[in-house]
């Protein structure tokens, strides 16, 4: 019996329209499969996974720096001095030193994987840096192939067209002729110049 009122509430949300999910319902209190159903909530906290990145990025480039080694052996000295020097009243890690172990297992612990993601974006970056380099590439070895053969057909193309250099040496060798021509004419007694 309890099916029944959710069922007539189902109906009157479908009617009227109102309530949360109301245009995934059909009449009767069917769900529809082709329309979005209400966001679901989530237990875990949204975040934006490229902030947090750039936030990782910046914090393992500073990991990194001779700055934070100065400064990270500072607070390490002046924290030893103080629980070696102060009053025991004021001592807050005595000489075992197990809450400076602490901190430092910490930020290591905290270290590392940012470390990691940071290294993992330049990874992510790399490689689409090298996709780009190698399209890159075979646009050019494309563009030199092409260039390459034009060039050949350029080539072939001149050695079939008279130069001025082959025209010249034509005419200079229809001279030779026409001037051995005349020469032999010359020396053969019995045969007459032909009327110009």
């Amino acid at each position: 019996m309890s099916e029944r009122p959710d069922r007539e509430a189902g109906r009157e949300r479908a009617r009227t329209g109102s309530g949360a999910g109301s245009t995934a319902l059909l009449r009767g209190g069917r769900i529809r499969l082709d329309q979005p159903g209400p966001p679901r909530r989530r237990l875990v906290p949204e975040y934006d996974p490229e902030a947090f990145g750039v936030l990782s990025e910046r914090i393992a480039r500073f990991l990194g720096t001779g700055r934070f080694i100065v400064w990270m052996t500072l607070i390490i000295i002046v924290w030893l001095v103080w629980n070696v020097t102060a009053p025991r009243e004021l001592r807050f890690d005595p000489y075992p030193f197990i809450f400076l172990t602490l901190m430092l297992s910490l930020q290591a612990s905290y270290a590392a994987p940012l470390i990691l993601l940071a290294q993992n974006r330049q990874g992510d970056r790399d490689r689409v840096t090298q996709e780009q380099e190698r399209k890159q590439n075979e646009r050019s070895i494309s563009d030199t192939e092409y260039l390459t053969r034009e060039i050949a057909a350029l080539r072939i193309g001149l050695g079939e067209v008279t130069t001025r250099d082959w025209i010249r040496s034509e005419l200079q060798d229809l001279v030779r002729d026409m001037a051995d021509q005349h020469l032999v004419n010359r020396a053969e007694p019995g045969r007459e110049e032909p009327d110009r």
